[in-house]
């Protein structure tokens, strides 16, 4: 039985539909049009907002509908081939442009963090946000020490509100399991699972305030990024404070060309940062959307809101890696087999047709710019393909997919022209030789040189006990052989005396009634 909290939401998120005059857009579809009169009989139809352009009730109605929305919103927002500009350019003001909550708020939540006043924490504190977005807003304010820095709010209530969602979006994958074929191989359930990690990783600014300290030493000393510094004394898991930064952000394209940002190396940049997250570091900034991203001119990049990472497991990781050389390559035979390794197609696949599917959907993309690409008939194409060979969703790869999407994203913005395939080859090819080639098995002896060394004392000792050992298997062995050849040949008497007693026995048994 449905929760009734979710009956509940379910009629919340109808009313904000229709009261943004979204119902429109869902009745016109060919499934809901033979009863569009029906929407009328609603008193909800009659107050909807009429005159509103349909961007804005987009961008309002999943400002309404809570930050799980307004997270799908955000990531819509990058894919901008894929959207009408009306709506692609109101979508973007999801970014950092969400109603902010009051400032009475915001102080309350800081000084009940803190232990403290804000007059205490800080010398000065500016009521009005510098940003608002779907999980936490952020006020500008200066230390005691004189140092500018940020300090970012959870939203109250927030808690309830994902929690809500969640449950709704793990109703809706049971629904799909249950009724929709394509469940068994698109694995909704860990999908959401997986998807519920994330983001109430998200609403523990403590754990964020983590991630950034380690994406920093990642990242010390680079000439193609910067990550903020965290101010560990005054941050709680409602509260954090960092260092201030100063840059424009990735989408003001205009205010970047007056500043004469270089955008091909920006481009070639952030494809270089995406690759060296997911296979040097193992560790990847995975809401990489344009609203946590500035620019230092001419073409260094700064990021914040480290909410959400993401790693890999070292298989999925060098599984990933052969996947892309190989696709770089061209290589399709070797993509198809490594799927079918994998596991993420079944066994039984066919691994010549499953070749002439990925080249059908990889060959015309190869050598064109971003802009000539297709992305919405790619992605249509790697979805026929999909479902064709029951290739399976891979949960752990979400965050992943979601991040690639928004790199390629950022860079049909900011360089149309980039050849991602070709810039980040290099990267891959130089990542195996450091991780698979002979210097880097030499690198690994040495590394685990002090562990052996520690141990070659013990090896004369361990090698006598394992030589006894086996000396003492095999005279054990013996000995069990001999007992049972004893054992055979005993067994065989006791059958042949049984045979001979059964004959006497019947011969015995034939006298008496003989003789009877």
């Amino acid at each position: 039985m449905i929760n009734p909290r979710i009956i509940f939401r379910l009629i919340h998120i109808n009313w904000v539909l229709v009261f943004h005059g979204l119902d429109e857009i869902v009745l016109k579809t060919h499934l809901f049009r033979p009863i569009r009169f029906l929407a009328a009989l609603s008193p909800y139809y009659w107050l909807r907002r009429r005159n509103e352009p349909r961007g804005v009730r987009i961008r309002k109605t999943l400002e309404d509908l809570g930050p799980i929305y307004v997270k799908f919103g955000q990531a819509l927002s990058t894919r901008k081939d894929l959207l009408p500009d009306d709506i692609a350019d109101e979508l973007v003001k999801l970014q950092d442009r969400v109603p902010p909550f009051p400032n009475e708020v915001a102080r309350r939540i800081i000084e009940s963090e803190l232990g403290m006043s804000i007059d205490a924490a800080f010398v000065d504190f500016d009521p009005s946000p510098l940003a608002s977005a779907s999980v936490a807003q952020v006020h500008t304010a200066k230390l005691h020490t004189g140092e500018d820095v940020v300090v970012k709010v959870l939203r109250p209530d927030i808690e309830d509100r994902i929690h809500s969602d969640i449950a709704l979006l793990y109703e809706l994958a049971r629904f799909a399991e249950r009724f929709w074929s394509d469940a068994r191989r698109l694995r909704p359930l860990e999908v959401v699972a997986e998807f519920e990690k994330t983001t109430l990783d998200e609403l523990d600014l403590v754990r964020e305030a983590a991630n950034a300290a380690k994406l920093r030493r990642n990242f010390e000393n680079s000439d193609i990024i910067y990550v903020p510094e965290i101010h560990w004394p005054l941050s709680r898991q409602k509260v954090m404070v960092m260092e201030r930064i100063q840059g424009i952000p990735v989408g003001e394209i205009e205010q970047l060309r007056a500043g004469g940002a270089d955008f091909k190396l920006l481009a070639e940049r952030g494809v270089e940062i995406f690759f060296t997250q997911v296979f040097r570091d193992n560790f990847f900034h995975a809401d990489m959307h344009p609203g946590n991203i500035f620019v230092d001119l001419p073409a260094k990049y700064i990021a914040v809101d480290f909410g959400i990472v993401g790693s890999l497991s070292l298989s999925d990781q060098h599984y990933l890696a052969e996947n892309f050389l190989a696709f770089f390559n061209r290589d399709y035979r070797k993509v198809a087999r490594m799927h079918v390794e994998s596991g993420w197609v079944p066994s039984s696949t066919r691994i010549e047709e499953f070749e002439s599917a990925i080249r059908g959907v990889c060959e015309p993309i190869f050598e064109k710019p971003l802009r000539d690409i297709s992305f919405g008939q790619l992605l249509l194409r790697l979805f026929q393909t999909a479902r064709r060979f029951d290739m399976h969703v891979q949960p752990q790869l979400v965050l992943l997919q979601k991040t690639l999407l928004n790199i390629e994203g950022l860079g049909r913005q900011l360089y149309p022209e980039l050849d991602l395939w070709q810039t980040a080859k290099p990267f891959l090819e130089k990542w195996f030789q450091e991780r698979m080639g002979p210097k880097a098995k030499l690198n690994q002896l040495f590394a685990h040189f002090p562990e052996l060394a520690q141990q070659l004392p013990e090896v004369p000792t361990l090698l006598y006990k394992a030589l006894d050992n086996a000396a003492y298997a095999k005279q054990s062995s013996e000995a069990q052989t001999r007992e049972l050849a004893e054992l055979r040949k005993q067994m065989e008497a006791h059958h042949q005396s049984t045979q001979w007693m059964i004959f006497v026995s019947a011969a015995l048994i034939s006298a008496a009634i003989f003789f009877g």
